[in-house]
């Protein structure tokens, strides 16, 4: 017989505490660029169902269709039979497994550096890193556009923060003058691949001033891991600066299909980093089957170069239809796009969200991005090819766009 308790229905909570969260949502309502969570019921794919909705997938970060490929699944099933479901530490007490050396230890030699450190995530391997190499007496030199873990560690780090306009190298030297007398290091960093408009950073071009004014260099690779370079080894390789670079992020969460992110760089820093990195000092390390999982990730990378291939040849395809049909993706105020992220410029929240919805109706889904994560006026609709679609999918998809945009007078120029 069942002793289990049962709990009484919640109920709405009547305690003022939280009032001002409440405000913050209805104001969102107002302007129409609240959202619900879409959840999706099966597998990440070029087609798959969202709420239940069968649906062309534009949204997802699966740039090479590993989240589902046959051999990475293998291998995560196979590190839990022997190894089990967790690591049950962090990885300065008891949790560093030997799968988690040979992870760090493989992405190194992919990325020709000396040594790699795996977080738990991208955002808290930018957060982490910038937070603990540098202080309050230090200049961070960071674009406009640079993504949030970086803001964010930057603020953790109490550095003086110098933000110059994206990809602008001359506002960058500007204010690299005006601190180069001053004591502190300095940090010059950017996006590789920047999330929201798909252009690409000019490392060359920083990695010349961080030369000229002895600044650290450091690159966030998080879209163009997988993407960008030689088999995927990002921005970095892409303009063959691997040894002018002091500082590599990258993730396991996009390309690579499964979750975490990573720091490359010469050993003194990864040892560095692991004494004094609050998220990898504080949190559990990974389950082994998401460092097996990112193992064999990397061997397709090297085994199966094609797949990055087509990737480019479906977001070229996309954005030049996008183009003919006379959808902005990009240009004169905006950062025109140079991979597969490819922005269709809305500029109204509220429009953005709706045009989002009223995709998602006709069986797309392409999410709407509005303010806070870009800029008030800028919404957009962002899409993501990867190697996985199919030239009938991709053509079915611009078929709703164009109808869409049409019918709602919306998104078309």
């Amino acid at each position: 017989m069942s002793t289990a308790t049962t709990l009484p229905e919640p109920t709405a909570s009547k305690r003022p505490q939280l009032a001002h969260l409440t405000a913050v949502l209805d104001d969102l309502r107002a302007k129409g660029t609240f959202f619900r969570l879409r959840v999706l019921d099966d597998q990440q794919a070029p087609v798959c169902h969202y709420d239940g909705r069968e649906v062309i997938n534009l949204a997802s970060n699966n740039y090479l269709g590993l989240c589902n490929h046959p051999k990475l699944i293998e291998a995560a099933l196979e590190a839990t039979r022997t190894l089990g479901v967790g690591s049950g530490a962090v990885r300065t007490i008891a949790g560093t497994m030997k799968i988690h050396m040979e992870l760090e230890e493989k992405i190194a030699a992919f990325k020709g550096v000396e040594a790699c450190v795996v977080f738990q995530s991208g955002f808290t391997a930018n957060a982490g890193t910038v937070s603990s190499i540098l202080g309050k007496e230090d200049f961070i030199l960071s674009d406009e556009l640079n993504h949030a873990s970086i803001i964010d560690g930057a603020r953790l780090s109490r550095a003086k923060i110098k933000v110059f306009r994206h990809k602008d190298v001359a506002h960058a030297e500007e204010l690299l003058k005006e601190v180069q007398n001053e004591p502190g290091r300095k940090l010059i960093i950017t996006d590789g691949v920047f999330s929201m408009d798909g252009d690409i950073g000019p490392i060359p071009a920083l990695c010349d001033l961080a030369d000229k004014y002895g600044a650290i260099m450091m690159v966030d690779d998080a879209h163009a891991s997988g993407v960008l370079g030689r088999n995927g080894r990002g921005s970095v390789s892409h303009f063959g600066c691997t040894d002018r670079v002091d500082i590599q992020v990258g993730t396991l969460s996009k390309a690579i299909g499964a979750l975490g992110g990573y720091v490359c760089g010469s050993r003194d820093l990864i040892d560095y980093l692991y004494h004094r990195a609050r998220p990898f000092l504080f949190s559990t390390s990974h389950p082994p089957s998401v460092a097996a999982t990112c193992m064999a990730a990397f061997d397709l990378l090297e085994a199966e170069p094609e797949r990055i291939d087509r990737l480019w040849a479906n977001a070229k395809y996309f954005q030049d239809q996008l183009r003919s049909a006379g959808f902005n993706i990009g240009g004169i105020t905006t950062p025109a796009t140079e991979t597969p992220i490819t922005p269709i410029i809305i500029g109204d929240g509220r429009a953005t969200m709706d045009f989002s919805r009223a995709l998602f109706d006709q069986g797309l889904m392409a999410t709407g991005i509005a303010f806070p994560t870009v800029a008030e006026g800028k919404g957009r609709i962002r899409c993501i090819m990867t190697s996985e679609h199919t030239k009938p999918q991709i053509d079915k998809a611009l078929e709703i766009l164009t109808a869409t945009a049409k019918k709602t007078g919306v998104g078309l120029a």
